[in-house]
C-alpha cells in the first residue's frame, strides 16, 4: 500500500463489514500463524495517533497528506481500545503506543505529527498541548500548575520519554511528585479561589499559636485552637489560606495534615483513620522518606479494619439484654483501652518518622500543624473519639513538642481527659472595607454599588455572596435591589436582619429566572432534599400551580431547573439545592412556615409512604419531623438502614425532632438539641453519653450526668447505667438498692409478652436482672445471682427470645466460675444451655457469633453436639491465636494416642491443600500447617472435621472450645483494678479503670 494521500474517502458499510470479518478470522487463528508486517501506511497512521490521548480516526491527518481521508478506521481498528465504527473517539492500545513511540525518527518528527492534528486536540489543555510545548523548547514550569495539568504533564513525560533523542523533560519523578503536591493542595485551593478579604487578624493569631514554644517532652502544654463561628463565616477558608501561606513559600514553614471529616474515608471514630491520613500527607511532603510513611499510613489502616470488626462485635454484644450489661460494658471499655494504645503506639512511630525528616530538611524547629476541618460531630460531652484523639494528640506530643492543633468547628467543647484548656478564635463578621472588597472579588464592579450593598447586607461572607449573585442577576436594576434592603439596626436585631436580607437576597435572584415555571417551582422545592423529575410531577406541581400532565412535561421542568446555579447534581436524574443557599432559607422558612411549603411536604409524605426501600423511608421520616408530627408516632414508622440517610438531616429540624433521629441513629446529639429533647429521647441520648463516658473509665462524669432530668422513664436505660456507675465509684451496696428498685420499676410498667411497650420494659429487666447477678456475686451472694438469673432466664423463654434465654444461662453456668453457684438446682443450667444451642437454628446463632461461641465453650465437656453445632454456625473467631490452641491440641492428643497421628495428618493436609507460592517453604509443624488451612479458608471445616475423630482424651474437643473461646468477652482476661472507693465529695472528673 502506498503512503502517498488516498484518494479514497471514509470507509462505507461493505468495506468495514468485510474488514471486521477478516479480523475475526484472524483472532480465531491466533497463535496458529505470526503476525502480518504491519504496512507503511498502516504505520504512518499509528505515528499520526501516537501522541494523541483520543482521536476522530476519520479526522486523523498524515503529514504528507494535504486533508484528512478516513484511511484511519481501517487501519487502526485493531490497534485501538474499544474502537469500532460507532464509537466517536479512539484511542491506541499501549503495547502499539508503546512501540510506535520508541520508532519515531526524532524530536522534530514527533512535533510534526502533533502540529498536523492540532485540530484533533480538546477545547481544554491536554497531555497533546503539554508535549507540543516540551518540543517546541518550552517545558513546563511544575511550581505552579493544577493537579490537573501535573497529570497532563505527566503523560506527556512519559510519552517523550520514549521518543528517541528527546532531550530538556523533567524528570518522572519530579513530576510526579509535583503532582502528589499538587493533589495535597488541591483541597485548600478549592477552598481559597478568591484572596481572603478582612482576616488579617486572625491570620496574625494563628501564625502566633503555631509558634508558640511547646516546652519539653511529656503531657501536652497547648491545647488545641478551635476556629468557629456561624455557618457561612469562612472557618475552613481561614484555615485553608494559613496553610497555604506557608505551603506556597519556596521553602515551606511547616509540615503539616488537613484533615476533612466530611471525606468518607476519614472518620472522626476512627482515630487510626486520621493518623493513617497524616502520614499519607506526609509522604508527600518529605519524599526522602516516602516509603516509611507510606509503610506507616497502610498499618493504620490496617489497625482501622481490625478496630471496625470489633466495634461490630460490641455492637452485637449491646443488642441483647443478657449480653450487654455484663459483658458488652467490659468489653467496650477493653476496646477503648486497646484501641488507644494501638493508636497512641502507631502515631509515636510517625512521629518520629516526622522527626527525622524535618531535621533532614532543616526544619528542626518548625512546628508540625494539623488542621481538624469539619468536626462537629466529635464535639459533644464525654465523646470517646475526643478522648482517643487527646490520647494521640498527647502520644505525639511526647516524640515532638511543636504539634499544634486548629480546629474548625462549634465552640469549644471541653472533655474529662484533657489536661490543657482549649482555645478559642471566634470570627466575627467582616468589616467594612473586607465587605466591600469581598463584593468586589466575586463581581461587583463598581464601587459605590458595592459600598452601599456591604452598608445594608452586612460582613456576613454568605450573606454577601448572596448580594453579588443578586446584584450580578439584578444589572443595571442594582438600585432597586439595594433601596429593598433594610437599613442596618442596633446589634440587638443583628440575627433577624441577618436572615430578612439573606431571604430578600435569594427572592430577588429567584425573581430574575427566565422561566416562570421553574420560577415557581424553586423556592417551594427548598424544602425538598432531592428533585426529580417524578418529585416535580408528583409532590411539587399541583401546590405550585402548575400543569404537569406527562413524564416529558416534569423531564423539560427538570431540565430548565438543573440550568440553575442554585441546584447541584444529587445523582442520575436528581438535583439539590445547594447546600449553603438551602440551609439559609430553610431557617427563614422555619421563622415563617407557609401553606405552600407545608403543602409541598404533606404531599412529600404522601409519596414517599407509598414507596419501599429504606431511603424513601427516610425521606418519609424526614418531612414528617419537619411537620411537626410526635416523634413517637414517627418512630413507629422507623425501619433498620433508615439512619445512614439522614446524616446530617438534624440541622434542618428542631431540637425536638432532632433528639429522635439522634437517639434512633446511636448518634450523639449537641446540648441544644439534648435541652429540647422530649424525655424518652433524652434518656436515650443520655445513656450513649453515660455509656461512653464509663467505657473511658469517667464513672465520675458519668453520675454527674445522671443526676439530670429525673424521675426518669420506668424502663429508661439510665436505671441500669446508674447502678452501674455507682458499683464503679466503690458504692455496691447503693448500686444493688438501685437495681433492685429499678427491676421493680420495669416490671410494674407492665407483663412481658404483651404490647410492644410492655415488652421493652420486660427486655429492660433482663438487662437489669443480669445486672443484679453478677453484682451479686461479686459481693459473695451466690443465692441472689442464681436467683436473679433464673427469673432472668423465664422472662426471655416467656419473651421468645432464643439468644436472650441462652445469655441468661450461659451467665448461670458461669456463676462461681463456671462450676455451679453452690447452690440447690442449678447443676442442670449446664445441660439446658447445650439443648438450646443445639435447638436453635445455625441462622439465629449467626446473629451473635461471640455469645454463642462463649456458650459452646462453657458446655463442651457436657455435651459436645452442641460444640458441633456451634461451630458450624458461627465457626471459629479471626483470633490470631487460634492455630496455637489447636496445635497443642492436636499434640497433646496424639501424645495420648499415638495411632491418631495418620488420621490427623490425613486431614491437616487435606485442609492446607498446596501452597500458595511455589517457592513458599512447606510448614515445618502442626501450627503452621493450621495457619495455612487459615489463610486458604478451609479451618472451620478442619475443625469440624477433627471433632469426629476418635479422641478418648477429649483433648481435641477441650482445643476447639477453647479456640472457640478465645474472643468469648468477659471471660479469660486480665481483669482491672478494683473500682475507686466512694468519694466524699462528687469530683466529675473522677475516672475508674474500668468495670469490676
Amino acid at each position: 500500500m502506498s503512503t502517498g494521500p488516498s484518494d479514497r474517502g471514509p470507509a462505507g458499510p461493505e468495506a468495514l463489514r468485510e474488514l471486521f470479518a477478516t479480523r475475526l478470522r484472524r483472532e480465531l487463528r491466533a497463535g496458529a500463524e505470526p503476525p502480518p508486517d504491519v504496512s507503511g501506511r498502516h504505520r504512518a497512521y499509528r505515528e499520526a495517533a501516537c501522541l494523541l490521548g483520543s482521536f476522530d480516526p476519520q479526522r486523523l491527518r498524515l503529514p504528507d497528506d494535504e486533508r484528512p481521508h478516513g484511511d484511519a478506521i481501517l487501519e487502526l481498528l485493531d490497534d485501538c481500545a474499544g474502537g469500532g465504527a460507532d464509537t466517536g473517539r479512539w484511542s491506541l492500545k499501549r503495547r502499539v503506543r508503546e512501540e510506535t513511540l520508541a520508532g519515531l525518527a526524532g524530536p522534530g518528527a514527533a512535533r510534526r505529527l502533533l502540529e498536523c492534528n492540532a485540530h484533533q486536540f480538546a477545547d481544554e489543555p491536554g497531555p497533546e498541548q503539554a508535549a507540543l510545548a516540551c518540543l517546541s523548547g518550552h517545558p513546563p514550569d511544575l511550581g505552579r500548575k493544577s493537579a490537573y495539568e501535573l497529570t497532563d504533564i505527566l503523560q506527556a513525560v512519559l510519552w517523550l520519554s520514549l521518543v528517541p533523542g528527546v532531550t530538556g523533560l523533567p524528570e518522572v519523578d519530579e513530576v510526579r511528585r509535583a503532582l502528589d503536591r499538587a493533589r495535597l493542595l488541591e483541597p485548600l485551593r478549592r477552598l481559597v479561589r478568591e484572596p481572603i478579604q478582612g482576616r488579617a487578624a486572625e491570620l496574625k493569631e494563628l501564625r502566633a499559636y503555631t509558634g508558640l514554644s511547646g516546652g519539653g517532652p511529656g503531657s501536652l502544654s497547648v491545647g488545641p485552637l478551635v476556629v468557629h463561628g456561624p455557618g457561612g463565616m469562612g472557618k475552613s477558608t481561614l484555615l485553608a489560606a494559613f496553610l497555604l501561606e506557608s505551603a506556597d513559600r519556596e521553602t515551606p514553614g511547616f509540615p503539616f495534615a488537613y484533615i476533612d471529616f466530611e471525606r468518607p474515608s476519614l472518620s472522626v471514630h476512627e482515630p487510626s483513620t486520621l493518623i493513617a491520613e497524616a502520614a499519607r500527607q506526609l509522604a508527600v511532603q518529605y519524599p526522602g522518606d516516602h516509603a516509611a510513611f507510606d509503610a506507616l499510613a497502610d498499618e493504620a489502616q490496617e489497625v482501622a479494619g481490625g478496630e471496625r470488626e470489633d466495634l461490630e462485635r460490641l455492637s452485637r454484644l449491646h443488642r441483647l439484654s443478657t449480653t450487654r450489661a455484663v459483658l458488652g460494658r467490659r468489653s467496650s471499655y477493653e476496646y477503648q483501652v486497646l484501641a488507644t494504645e494501638r493508636e497512641t503506639v502507631l502515631v509515636r512511630r510517625v512521629a518520629e518518622v516526622l522527626v527525622r525528616a524535618m531535621a533532614g530538611a532543616g526544619q528542626a524547629d518548625a512546628p508540625f500543624v494539623v488542621v481538624l476541618d469539619s468536626f462537629e460531630e466529635a464535639q459533644y460531652r464525654g465523646s470517646p473519639a475526643i478522648g482517643r484523639l487527646w490520647a494521640v494528640f498527647t502520644a505525639f506530643h511526647s516524640v515532638h513538642p511543636r504539634l499544634r492543633v486548629l480546629i474548625s468547628g462549634r465552640a469549644p467543647v471541653g472533655h474529662p481527659a484533657q489536661t490543657v484548656a482549649s482555645r478559642d478564635l471566634e470570627l466575627a463578621e467582616l468589616d467594612p472595607e473586607a465587605s466591600t472588597g469581598l463584593l468586589k472579588s466575586c463581581g461587583v464592579a463598581d464601587p459605590e454599588v458595592a459600598r452601599m450593598l456591604a452598608d445594608r447586607v452586612g460582613g456576613h461572607p454568605l450573606s454577601l455572596k448572596l448580594a453579588a449573585r443578586a446584584a450580578l442577576v439584578a444589572g443595571v436594576a442594582t438600585g432597586d435591589l439595594i433601596d429593598t434592603l433594610p437599613a442596618p439596626r442596633r446589634r440587638f436585631f443583628e440575627r433577624v436582619d441577618r436572615m430578612l436580607v439573606q431571604g430578600i437576597l435569594y427572592d430577588r435572584i429567584l425573581h430574575h429566572i427566565a422561566d416562570d415555571e421553574v420560577r415557581h417551582l424553586a423556592h417551594p422545592g427548598l424544602v425538598l432534599r432531592v428533585i426529580t423529575p417524578e418529585i416535580i410531577k408528583e409532590v411539587l406541581a399541583v401546590p405550585c400551580g402548575l400543569s404537569v400532565e406527562t413524564p416529558g412535561d416534569a423531564r423539560r421542568l427538570f431540565d430548565e431547573l438543573a440550568r440553575l446555579d442554585l441546584v447541584e447534581p444529587a445523582g442520575p436524574s436528581a438535583l439539590r439545592h445547594r447546600p449553603d443557599v438551602r440551609c439559609i432559607m430553610l431557617r427563614l422558612l422555619g421563622q415563617d412556615r407557609t401553606e405552600l411549603t407545608r403543602e409541598v411536604e404533606r404531599r412529600a409524605v404522601e409519596f414517599y409512604a407509598a414507596r419501599g426501600g429504606p431511603e424513601a423511608r427516610a425521606e418519609e421520616i424526614y418531612h414528617r419531623l419537619r411537620l411537626g408530627e410526635n416523634p413517637r408516632s414517627v418512630e413507629e414508622r422507623w425501619l433498620p438502614g433508615v439512619e445512614r440517610f439522614l446524616t446530617g438531616a438534624e440541622r434542618d429540624l428542631s431540637p425536638r425532632a432532632a433528639a429522635l433521629l439522634a437517639a434512633k441513629s446511636g448518634r450523639a446529639a449537641p446540648e441544644r438539641v439534648m435541652e429540647g429533647a422530649e424525655q424518652e429521647d433524652w434518656e436515650r441520648l443520655a445513656a450513649r453519653e453515660v455509656e461512653d463516658l464509663l467505657a473511658q473509665g469517667l464513672a465520675g462524669d458519668a453520675a454527674a450526668r445522671l443526676t439530670e432530668r429525673r424521675p426518669w422513664t420506668p424502663c429508661s436505660p439510665l436505671h441500669a447505667l446508674h447502678a452501674e456507675t455507682l458499683d464503679r465509684l466503690g458504692r455496691r451496696a447503693e448500686a444493688r438498692e438501685a437495681v433492685a428498685a429499678a427491676v421493680k420499676g420495669a416490671r410494674a410498667a407492665g407483663p412481658p409478652g404483651a404490647a410492644d411497650r410492655s415488652r421493652v420494659c420486660a427486655e429492660r429487666q433482663l438487662e437489669l436482672l443480669l445486672l443484679a447477678a453478677r453484682l451479686a456475686q461479686e459481693d459473695g451472694d451466690p443465692a441472689a445471682a442464681d436467683r436473679d438469673l433464673r427469673r432472668a432466664e423465664d422472662i426471655a423463654v416467656r419473651l421468645g427470645h432464643e439468644l436472650e434465654a441462652i445469655g441468661a444461662l450461659l451467665a448461670r453456668t458461669r456463676l462461681s466460675g463456671g462450676g455451679g453457684s453452690g447452690v440447690p438446682g442449678d447443676e442442670k443450667a449446664d445441660g439446658r444451655l447445650g439443648r438450646r444451642l443445639r435447638e436453635v437454628p445455625g441462622a439465629v446463632l449467626a446473629g451473635q457469633p461471640e455469645l454463642v461461641r462463649a456458650a459452646a465453650s462453657q458446655v463442651h465437656a457436657r455435651d459436645p453436639q452442641a460444640l458441633g453445632h456451634a461451630l458450624a454456625a458461627v465457626g471459629l473467631p479471626a483470633d490470631d491465636g487460634v492455630p496455637d490452641v489447636l496445635g497443642a491440641a492436636i499434640r497433646r492428643a496424639v501424645a495420648h494416642r499415638p495411632g491418631l497421628l495418620g488420621t490427623v495428618m490425613d486431614l491437616l493436609v487435606d485442609a492446607a491443600g498446596p501452597a500458595r507460592r511455589p517457592d513458599a517453604p512447606p510448614p515445618s509443624s502442626v501450627t503452621g500447617i493450621l495457619r495455612l488451612a487459615r489463610g486458604h479458608g478451609t479451618l472451620d471445616a478442619l475443625a469440624r472435621r477433627l471433632l469426629d475423630v476418635p479422641d478418648d482424651s477429649g483433648e481435641i474437643a477441650a482445643g476447639v472450645a477453647a479456640a472457640m473461646g478465645l474472643d468469648a468477652p468477659g471471660r479469660d482476661r486480665p481483669g482491672p483494678p478494683p473500682p475507686a472507693p466512694a468519694p466524699t465529695t462528687h469530683t466529675p472528673t473522677t475516672r475508674t479503670t474500668g468495670p469490676p
